[in-house]
């Protein structure tokens, strides 16, 4: 079947929605013999009767039924588009809802978020920081950072920025205790434990898990991290906790070969057919900024 574009479409909707011709073409601003005009090459092109038409009233048939359902979702979307094309070259207004872990949140998205809220004052913007995982349609947000690998296959995710996983340790500790070389030898180390209790490496080409044990534990990446510095112990932790401390020779990394794969920092939020301009731009200047970060530097050698 040969088609015209969006030729009758929106004439066709209006009549519908408007219960006549005459009232449609006010409604367009046309004449009423154009929307007569236009429904009929439809139906001609369609090969099809859409609509039962009497002096009194106009109504559909079963074929103009379906027909109208569809072509309701395709205006809106095309309507829809083109508000996102223009919404992108404006600046961006109203309530943007989000979340973030706390110490990630605090350290890399709160300030990122607020040079965006300084660049756009019309935007208002709530954000919770917290480490439990929300329910972002339930609960009403936009958009959530999110750290690791991701469960929730109902959310679209952008990746913002790498995210490595590090086995450290303080020069002093291994002074005392020795280097672990295997996996295996991590059971005679004291590990230092956050708030995973599961330390993820790769063997043999596959993800392992082990179960850490240790004398000391804390839900607090810096927390954790103190720690190590101390000498009490080994951790594992993100790359933005100890990188600098690894080019300073204050940590060694460890096991590397065992190092898992890359995760990252994700942006996430729900499938919508279109993803709002001011949650699109947020994300830009999201990604752009962490970029820009000291911790996300490449480590072209480490002291070992």
């Amino acid at each position: 079947m040969e088609t015209h574009g969006w030729d009758g479409l929106d004439e066709f909707v209006a009549v519908v929605e408007a219960g006549g011709f005459l009232r449609a073409a006010q409604r367009l601003r046309v004449s009423s013999s154009h929307v007569s005009r236009q429904i009929a090459r439809l139906e001609e092109r369609l090969q099809a009767r859409l609509l039962y038409r009497t002096t009194r009233r106009v109504s559909l048939t079963e074929a103009g039924q379906a027909f109208y359902v569809r072509c309701q979702r395709l205006i809106e979307e095309r309507n829809q588009a083109f508000q996102a094309v223009s919404d992108l070259n404006s600046a961006p207004t109203g309530l943007l809802r989000m979340t973030a872990a706390v110490a990630y949140g605090e350290r890399f998205i709160v300030p990122l978020v607020n040079d965006f809220m300084g660049r756009h004052p019309r935007l208002r913007v709530e954000i919770e920081l917290t480490n439990r995982t929300l329910d972002l349609v339930q609960e009403g947000y936009d958009l959530a950072i999110r750290l690791g690998r991701l469960n929730d296959s109902s959310l679209v995710a952008t990746r913002l920025a790498p995210r490595a996983m590090y086995l450290c340790a303080a020069p002093e500790y291994l002074a005392r205790y020795g280097r672990p070389h295997t996996l295996s030898e991590l059971a005679q180390h004291n590990c230092l434990i956050g708030t995973s209790d599961v330390w993820t490496f790769r063997q043999d080409n596959r993800e392992h898990s082990i179960r850490p044990t240790g004398n000391w534990r804390c839900n607090s990446g810096e927390a954790v991290l103190d720690a190590t510095l101390r000498g009490f112990g080994l951790c594992q932790l993100p790359d933005y906790y100890v990188l600098e401390p690894l080019r300073q020779g204050r940590l060694v990394s460890l096991l590397e070969t065992n190092q898992p794969p890359n995760t990252a920092v994700w942006a996430v939020y729900p499938q919508r057919r279109l993803l709002s301009a001011k949650v699109a731009q947020l994300i830009e200047a999201l990604k752009a900024g962490l970029a820009q970060r000291p911790e996300y530097r490449p480590v072209s050698a480490l002291r070992r």
